[in-house]
């Protein structure tokens, strides 16, 4: 019944894209070091920022998300996927647009970055590029939905199973995240691309684009959560606290991550303070399905422990399963969870975000949260779902276990001193620095720091790699079947706000209407804020 070669393809595709933008980023870093000299032509660095960028941002974690939603469809709801020729579809539109983007992106016709930075114009294909990687991931969008109806009307009253309702939470967050920069690549940019216009709404085009700028994070994040919920407290030998509480965060998050973006345009006049505080509000209230998570998973762990002897009111600690590659990633992944959130209170706040505003702390944050946080548990779902996608165990636990620990000490290393010469005015994205200058010599240790730091996640992916490709050339072995987390009170029945999506998509939609309708609205009246494109990698 598993559709395991749909999952595969996803995956490994996903992987080897990860693989080859974390090359490229530990290359930016080394080039912009003291380490070595300047680059005769910084253009080879902004090129690689945006293959790193468009890859790290929209494909891999896309990839991802779809692979994994097509595994919990079977593997929660216990039926074939039904649209599986859609599914396919959808990949290959993905992978067809990952080809068409990267190409003009490495002939340097698209130096845009993945923010595409506007005025800034590149090749149109970039652009096409990446609205086919859109388009395949809408499908699987109307897949999770489609499913997940299906199995209601066969089984009706009944609590859809957590990792599918999280799921469709997640495809539905990216259905409506992903509009935003679709405004702006099909209204706004891709005209200009085609020589259709010689100017662009710069301001308009980054208020659509900050519509997705910031939910997309939480659509990178949700099959970390869904990890956390359904994954961990099984493979820790436990059970999860609160199956209600798990739905009541995602919930949340579909509602309140959507219209946030604004916060990201402090420093952009054409949006007013009035709209910028209502959206940094909102920001602040992210906090709370994370802080649920945070305390559920914990309880979860607990559950865990003294299930094995734990006793105490903190003695429990040493009695978790520190041996299980799960339990080491989970704690790794809420570390940096931790400090990323610490340092995303400081971005969120009008005040000091002017501060850190376009330095390299803001590097530092959303690498801390998603390269670390978020991409570790990735590595939880590859392993967890490994043996049942090849009928082949992972027996390697001690090199799993180096893995993880060189991409968890890596990532600190790598991030905490960007935060710090953030902290002093190192502005980022930049091809070099002088670092003779005395007042960004004393920066240079810190600079040399994260790329050691880059260097251990080089490594900890190869060895990543190497426990998958030796996996999948192991001997074959009796799998047990594959069961998500229970949770330690099963409901036979939910009320339909925990177990049905129309209320909460209706209030995702108005409240992004209601923050975004009037500074678009003003923005479209307007007939004097456009200004001239520049074209990149043609003539000026």
């Amino acid at each position: 019944m598993f559709n395991k070669r749909l999952v595969l393809a996803h995956f490994w595709v996903a992987f080897a894209a990860f693989g080859l933008a974390l090359l490229l980023g530990e290359w930016q870093m080394f080039i912009r070091s003291p380490l070595h000299p300047w680059l005769r032509n910084p253009e080879l660095y902004y090129r690689s920022v945006t293959g790193h960028g468009t890859t790290m941002g929209y494909v891999f974690p896309t990839l991802i998300a779809m692979g994994f939603g097509y595994a919990v469809v079977e593997l929660a709801l216990k039926r074939p996927l039904v649209g599986s020729k859609w599914a396919w579809g959808g990949f290959w539109l993905a992978i067809a647009g990952t080809v068409m983007a990267v190409i003009p992106v490495a002939m340097g016709l698209s130096s845009v970055l993945y923010t595409f930075y506007p005025p800034m114009i590149g090749n149109a294909f970039y652009y096409l590029g990446i609205v086919l990687v859109v388009v395949g991931s809408w499908i699987w969008v109307a897949l999770m939905g489609i499913n997940m109806n299906a199995w209601k009307r066969d089984n009706p009253g009944k609590p859809v199973p957590l990792a599918m309702f999280a799921t469709v939470a997640g495809a539905y967050l990216w259905g409506w995240t992903a509009i935003g920069a679709a405004l702006e690549i099909l209204f706004q940019i891709l005209p200009v691309a085609f020589g259709l216009k010689d100017t662009i709404d710069a301001g308009l085009a980054r208020v659509f684009f900050s519509w997705t700028l910031h939910a997309i994070v939480y659509f990178w994040l949700m099959p970390a959560y869904i990890a956390f919920y359904t994954i961990i407290p099984r493979a820790i030998g436990g059970r999860l606290y609160s199956d209600s509480m798990a739905r009541i965060s995602f919930i949340l998050f579909l509602v309140v991550s959507m219209p946030i973006g604004l916060h990201h345009l402090f420093a952009d006049p054409q949006v007013g303070s009035g709209f910028k505080f209502i959206q940094s509000v909102f920001t602040a209230l992210v906090t709370i399905p994370t802080f649920l998570t945070v305390f559920t998973i914990c309880a979860s762990a607990e559950i865990a422990s003294r299930l094995r002897g734990g006793r105490g009111a903190f003695g429990w600690v040493k009695h978790l399963p520190w041996e299980r590659p799960a339990m080491l990633a989970l704690a790794f992944s809420f570390i940096m969870l931790g400090f990323g959130g610490a340092g995303g209170l400081i971005n969120m706040s009008y005040q000091l975000d002017s501060t850190v505003h376009n330095t390299q702390w803001i590097t530092g944050h959303f690498h801390l949260i998603f390269a670390g946080a978020i991409v570790i548990m990735y590595f939880v779902i590859a392993y967890d779902l490994w043996p049942h996608l090849t009928g082949r165990p992972i027996t390697q636990l001690k090199l799993v276990r180096w893995q993880l620990w060189l991409w968890f000490i890596g990532m600190i290393v790598l991030t905490f001193p960007w935060h710090w010469v953030g902290i002093l005015g190192m502005p980022r994205r930049m091809a070099f620095y002088d670092y003779t200058d005395p007042e960004i010599a004393a920066q240079a240790f810190s600079v040399i720091l994260s790329v050691i730091g880059g260097a251990m996640l080089v490594v900890s992916a190869i060895l990543f790699f190497a426990i998958l490709i030796g996996a999948h050339r192991g001997p074959r072995a009796e799998i047990a079947a594959y069961e998500f987390a229970r949770p330690v009170h099963a409901s036979p029945a939910l009320p339909i706000a925990l177990n049905s999506f129309g209320l909460w998509v209706s209030l995702m939609i108005a409240l992004t209407v209601v923050n975004y309708g009037y500074p678009i609205g003003q923005l479209l009246l307007r007939s004097d804020t456009s200004v001239p494109a520049i074209r990149i990698g043609g003539p000026r």
